[in-house]
């Protein structure tokens, strides 16, 4: 029986989750998405909506009662906020791709989106409401917070911390080992190779 399914963010990363929710469903038939809620969509996205065949519902008060929610807001603090308004009065489910690929002994909370291509290693620990974009990497034994983003090809290498709220730019690199604090942002192609701390952004080559 499919479940029903909203998609919250008419952005990049929530229309690449139906790409994600559509494979799921090529697999086995799981979900029946609704259409996507949206405060504020621009115009452009509102015809890309329309190009994908889905509704746009209107804003949070239009949440249709007894429905799954896909939470696809990609700046991890407007994600926490959304998240606190929203829990635990509904579900939050993961959404993996079929095509990430998934070492031995992972654990995850919930909240979790995938997008394809993503690699994960073994031994990783990923807190709730993570968003791994489109081949995304992440080495054995990282431990990811809550309402971390990675963007894509991005990688974190074994055995790195992530704190809460921290965002990875699209193609860089945090080296092994590292930590890299709460509410921190690693800019696009950067490289990490010192621990960073809390509510830092740093970028580069390497970072600073």
């Amino acid at each position: 029986m499919m479940r029903d399914l909203v998609i919250v963010g008419a952005g990049g990363f929530g229309r690449e989750t139906v790409d994600t929710v559509r494979a799921i469903n090529r697999g086995k038939p799981t979900w029946r998405i609704l259409g996507v809620i949206d405060d504020s969509p621009s115009p452009a996205n509102l015809n890309r909506l329309a190009a994908l065949d889905l509704p746009h519902l209107g804003g949070l008060a239009a949440l249709p009662p007894r429905s799954a929610v896909a939470l696809c807001i990609g700046a991890p603090a407007d994600r926490s906020r959304l998240a606190q308004r929203l829990e635990p009065d509904v579900e939050l489910p993961s959404l993996i791709h079929p095509s990430t690929q998934i070492g031995s002994l992972f654990r995850h909370g919930h909240g979790l989106i995938t997008l394809a291509g993503t690699s994960i290693g073994t031994n990783v620990r990923v807190g709730d409401h993570v968003h791994l974009n489109a081949h995304a990497v992440i080495g054995h034994d990282v431990h990811l917070s809550d309402f971390v983003s990675v963007n894509p090809n991005a990688t974190v290498s074994g055995e790195c911390a992530i704190g809460t709220q921290v965002l990875v730019g699209a193609g860089s690199t945090v080296l092994q080992g590292l930590t890299v604090g709460r509410g921190s942002t690693v800019g696009a192609a950067a490289c990490v190779t010192h621990d960073v701390p809390a509510t830092r952004t740093v970028k580069g080559v390497p970072a600073r």
